[in-house]
């Protein structure tokens, strides 16, 4: 039996899922916790991440594998000297620190001169910011810096000894471009005035192609990660939306949205988008094709606090929110509780509007449901502005609220068109199986998730009995309170 692994190094922790090559039927499977984080400043140093890599996997049990791939989270920032050590902590995704250098960068090029060259106008996520908040923060630091990853180039080096990233995840950085298929270190010089061009391109990483595999897994990585048999392949890997996309077969006119810690809303397309507004982030996937993408700061850990403030957990608090309509009696939770990326509003907090003296604990619960759904329905009407394709296929609710009902039947409620259920349940971990069975039978990605079924989804109808007309008073509602 050959067996194939996938790795989903998110913020919150490190999970492996081992598949059958062939059919894609679930073998074993681990997690282990990263340290928590609390924005404004979110850090992690890198070894963690090894670690938790290795307790996941222990976790999973000894299998002999063929290859693996390595999905991480996108954007952090990995700083490394040139004997390839860790200079300081990773900035991720959700550190805010740097939105001051986001808005000098946007300021001193334009907004519409980042999305043509990169494909997306900077906020304090790209990993180009962070850069440049290092310059500016931390220039002793900078002045070590060698070598700039991403988490999975990270992890692809301890796996093999090669820095290698993928076209998906490096796409998210900033100072790559999806259209021309190549680094822009001319943007990176503006992060570092200091640094030219010349000196940025030799910092960065080989970027690998879709079905490339980048090396066996080293003897040393071998033995810190106990895997068992002759070392397996690493594929080149990507960034988590990236393979949550492989993990669900998404195809050109599906859409999927993602509610885990952060919120994203995405879509295959066959052309790079260019969105100056910002809105839009102008992705490369693991294929070759494109992955236009919106993404929010707050999903899950808005209904998360909202149980917390309220004293009861999270299934409770799914069941009140389902005693009250469309509408949770207008109020609305404005749910940009740790700042946002979309809109970009770093500094912004959390709002509830409509309060009453006749308010009550239930419709406080479906509001902050209603509100993360919101959000991620301006990031649909995003894709749709900037020409993307959402409208035919599928929609497909996916992460870790996709096992709320509520979330679920909200989302439904307030598009009016079926949600699709993806039948695994860790899709990042799961695309990056795909990857790494695809790096061994040289099939596309694409392929392999739908002969592996990844395509085959249940079904969640909209309520019969809501309207047109309560649709479009919910979101009128949340967007006069969002401004």
């Amino acid at each position: 039996m050959t067996l194939v692994m996938g790795v989903d190094s998110s913020t919150q922790s490190t999970k492996v899922d081992i598949r059958h090559l062939d059919t894609g039927r679930l073998v074993a499977s681990g997690r282990a916790a990263h340290p928590p984080t609390s924005p404004p400043r979110s850090e992690q140093h890198p070894t963690a991440w090894w670690d938790a890599l290795a307790g996941a996997v222990a976790a999973a049990g000894p299998h002999p594998l063929a290859a693996l791939a390595v999905a991480g989270q996108q954007h952090g920032l990995v700083a490394l000297d040139e004997r390839h050590q860790v200079i300081r902590p990773a900035k991720l995704w959700n550190d805010t620190e740097s939105a001051p250098d986001a808005d000098r960068l946007v300021a001193e090029l334009g907004p519409e001169a980042w999305a043509a060259r990169c494909g997306s106008v900077p906020v304090a996520s790209f990993t180009v910011t962070k850069l440049a908040w290092l310059a500016r923060v931390e220039p002793a630091h900078l002045d070590r810096l060698a070598h700039v990853a991403l988490p999975h180039d990270w992890l692809n080096l301890q796996l093999t000894g090669r820095l290698v990233t993928d076209r998906g995840d490096a796409s998210g950085t900033g100072y790559w471009s999806p259209a021309d298929d190549d680094w822009c270190p001319d943007l990176l010089a503006r992060a570092h005035p200091q640094l030219g061009a010349g000196d940025w391109r030799a910092r960065l990483p080989t970027v690998a192609g879709p079905a490339e595999t980048i090396g066996p897994v080293t003897v040393a990585a071998a033995g810190h990660l106990g895997l068992p048999g002759p070392a397996p392949l690493v594929a080149a890997g990507t960034g988590d939306n990236m393979a949550a996309a492989l993990g669900v077969a998404l195809a050109p006119g599906d859409v999927a949205i993602s509610l885990g810690t952060s919120g994203t809303v995405f879509a295959v397309s066959s052309r790079p988008t260019s969105d100056a507004t910002g809105a839009v982030a102008g992705f490369a996937d693991a294929t070759g094709a494109f992955l236009p993408l919106v993404c929010t700061l707050n999903a899950t850990q808005v209904t998360d606090t909202v149980g917390r403030l309220l004293g009861v957990d999270l299934a409770t608090l799914d069941a009140m929110a389902a005693t009250v309509p469309l509408g949770a009696g207008s109020l609305v939770l404005v749910p940009y509780l740790n700042g946002e990326r979309t809109p970009n509003r770093p500094d912004a907090t959390g709002t509830i509007t409509g309060l009453r003296t006749d308010a009550t604990r239930e419709q406080v619960a479906r509001a902050a449901y209603e509100g993360v759904v919101c959000g991620l329905l301006d990031g649909l009407d995003a894709l749709r502005a900037a020409g993307v394709a959402v409208d035919q296929g599928r929609l497909v609710l996916v992460g870790g609220g996709a096992r709320s009902p509520r979330y679920r039947q909200v989302l439904a409620d307030l598009t009016g068109r079926p949600v699709c259920l993806a039948p695994a349940d860790e899709l990042v971990a799961t695309g990056a199986c795909v990857q790494a069975a695809a790096a061994t039978t040289g099939e596309a990605p694409t392929a392999v998730a739908r002969a592996w079924g990844l395509d085959q989804v249940q079904l969640v109808e909209p309520d019969p009995t809501v309207s047109d007309d309560p649709r479009a008073a919910a979101r009128a509602a949340y967007a006069a309170a969002r401004g």
